[in-house]
This record gives structure tokens, sequence and C-alpha cells, in this order.
């Protein structure tokens, strides 16, 4: 291909590449609608890349077909140099035509060819899901997934719940949803489908990613309110190992660690043995912020009898919590050194330390008191090795001269 200068006015601003696409913004500057929605919407930038002038999300971008026209002529012209001719863009959806999908969906016949349209759409791109937003379609879905829940109907439950996980991604929808506590119920009946249930491993994933939405903007009423079942169902998605993906992974934990700030749902999560599984999903999905989720869920569960010992009675407990010390994030460390000073104040039995030596506990603490860390950390580590130095002295397991001089 020869080396032929392209026309400054068909460059987008933002990609420094020939548009496609070329939009208008009420800032009266061109871009390509690819690059410009994703500084509007991925990016959540408010401003105007060239002018600096404000440029809120829902300004509309109007097509610059002139623009377009020229620049799809210039690639004809120059074909025979190797420029590759660009074909006229799609149509987005207007909003007339998203507000339509929504009436379409309160009609029967209609509703499943409506969810496979706003699936569509939202899986498209960032702009759609902006759109749907406005339109309204995440409190249409909301309602539509509580007529499921009280008729026992599945049908259309995978698409709305894919479709709802998708838009609530939206910044803008945080503020706009309305009954959205009232979601908790049919996502605890969704999360409870059997094996049998066609694509249930899709519709509990997801069901999952749209109960930590509805949760992460709970107020304390609705959390106080939870019942025992919600745990349990929770737990019970955890133990679904083969099915769950990292998003719905994620979900949950976000979940697990949002309630159990409060002390009785601490209570029921432990009553689900939900220390135990969390420990199990560490040793099998170990990952950063995976890792520091569950330490942050299981600091709040060990602030409780009975959460220190469930998770004492867990052969790699104390094991899994040493090893992530100074491996993960400097969070995680935090977390995982407040976990094993709960323990050192409250539980520590004869077998307890002596575990505690046997998985290196203590040969981390030392570690601890010579790593580059914070002098919070460094503080913790002393305090449990000045403890229990009587214990640990006399091991073999340990240098004493090392133990003595850092305790």
């Amino acid at each position: 291909m020869e080396n032929i200068e392209v026309p400054e006015y068909f460059i987008c601003p933002i990609s420094l590449q020939t548009m496609k696409d070329p939009v208008t913004a009420i800032t009266g500057i061109s871009y390509d609608r690819e690059s410009i929605e994703h500084w509007l919407f991925k990016n959540h930038n408010t401003i105007c890349p060239v002018t600096k002038q404000p440029l809120p999300t829902d300004s509309y971008l109007t097509p610059n077909h002139t623009l377009r026209r020229l620049i799809q002529a210039w690639c004809i012209a120059n074909g025979a140099s190797g420029i590759d001719r660009i074909l006229t863009p799609k149509p987005p959806p207007s909003k007339f035509y998203v507000l339509n999908l929504v009436l379409d969906l309160s009609v029967p016949r209609a509703k499943i060819r409506t969810l496979e349209k706003l699936e569509l759409l939202a899986k498209e791109n960032e702009r759609n899901r902006q759109y749907m937003v406005e339109g309204g379609v995440h409190n249409a879905l909301v309602s539509f997934l509580i007529q499921c829940y009280k008729k026992g109907d599945i049908n259309g439950l995978e698409k709305a719940l894919t479709t709802l996980s998708l838009i609530w991604t939206i910044s803008s929808c945080e503020t706009k949803v309305e009954n959205h506590e009232e979601i908790v119920d049919p996502i605890m009946w969704a999360l409870g489908l059997d094996h049998e249930t066609q694509n249930h491993a899709v519709i509990k994933n997801h069901a999952m990613c749209v109960l930590r939405t509805v949760i992460g903007k709970a107020n304390s009423g609705t959390l106080e309110s939870l019942k025992p079942e919600f745990f349990k169902k929770i737990t019970g998605f955890l133990r679904e190992s083969s099915i769950i993906t990292q998003k719905g992974l994620d979900a949950a934990l976000h979940v697990m660690l949002d309630t159990s700030s409060l002390g009785r749902n601490r209570n029921m999560m432990i009553e689900s043995r939900a220390v135990f599984e969390v420990i199990e999903i560490d040793l099998k999905f170990s990952n950063k912020k995976t890792t520091e989720l569950i330490l942050g869920i299981l600091f709040h569960l060990c602030s409780c009898a009975d959460g220190r010992a469930q998770l004492l009675s867990h052969a790699a407990g104390i094991a899994m919590i040493t090893k992530r010390i100074l491996k993960v994030t400097p969070t995680a460390d935090v977390r995982a050194m407040s976990i094993l000073s709960l323990i050192s104040k409250y539980s520590a039995t004869s077998g307890v330390l002596q575990e505690m030596l046997k998985v290196k506990t203590v040969s981390k603490l030392c570690t601890v008191l010579q790593a580059d860390c914070p002098s919070h950390l460094k503080d913790k580590a002393r305090e449990i090795l000045r403890t229990h130095f009587d214990v640990w002295k006399n091991s073999p397991c340990v240098e004493v001269a090392t133990l003595t001089r850092y305790a």
C-alpha cells in the first residue's frame, strides 16, 4: 500500500484513526461513534476531549452523514492503493424503539421475542445499555422477574436476568431502580432452581450478579431483615463450584462481605457453614481479588466465637490465612493479620498454638517484622509473638534467638 496521507478532518481526535461512523457532539466536534461512546459510557468522562467543555453522558450524538459520505468516497477513490472501503454503519436504536420494547414486554405472546431483542441490545454496546436505562427497561425487567417468581414460570427468566445484570452496570441506573428490594425473593427462587432446569448455571450466575447490585445499595432495614434461607442459598451457590463463573463468584463474595457487618447476619452465615465454604473457594479459585474478598468475610465472621471455631475446624484454615500474608495485596495483609490476632486473643488453645507452629504461622510473623510493610502490621505480629512467647520459645520449629529478637 502506498503512503497515502489521510485528510486531517477524517481522523477521530480520540482514536487517531479514520472515522467509520462519525458523530458530532453538542460541543461541535466530530468523533468516531465507538470512541466517543467509550469515552462517555465506559470511562464515565463528562467533558469534551477537544474543547474541555461539559459533555454529559445523556447528550445526543448527531450522526454526521456528510462527513461519513466524504470518507466513504475518499476510501473508494483510493481503493486501488489499498484503502479499505468503509461500510455504512448500522443505525443505533432510538429511544422510541426502546420504549416500544418496554411496552411489548407486557404483552404475553410477545414477551419472549421482546426479551431476545433486549438481550441483544444490551450485549451489543454501552450506548444501547444507556438508552435502555433511560427508557426504564430495568424497572420493566424487575417487574417481569417478580411475576415469574409469583407464577413459578421460568420462561424468559434466563434472558431477563442476563439483560438486567448487564444494564445495572450503568452508573445512572443505580438511582433509577424502583422496588429493587422486592427482587430479593425472586432471586432466591432462581438460585434454588435444580439441575434439571434448562440453563440453570447461566440463570444462577446472572441472578447472583443482580443480587450483588441489590444488596450493594440496600438500606439497613433490608440488610437487617434477611433470613437464614438467604445465606443458605448463597453458600449453596458456592458449593456448586462446577457451574460458577468468576463474575458470579465475585458477586457472591461481595454479597457476603456487604451483609456480614451485622451481627445477626454473621450468625446466620456461620450456621450455613459459610466459613468452611469460603476457605474451600480460596483453595480452588485463588486469585488476588477473590482472596481479598474472602479474607474480609472471614475477618467479620471470626469476630464471633463460632466463626473462629469453624475456621479452626478446617484442616487448612490457619495455613490458608498464614500463606496469604505478604503474598496478595496490602488490604489482604491487614485482614489476614487481623484474623490471626482474633484467634491469638480469644481462641489460642494449646492445640491451636501448636498448629500455628506446624503451618509456620510463627515464622511468617517473624518475616512480617523484617519485611517492608506498614508499622501497624508489625505491631500486630509483635503482639501475637509476645503473647505466646512462653509456648513457642521451646519449640524446635522456630529458632529461639529469632523469636526472642522480635518478641
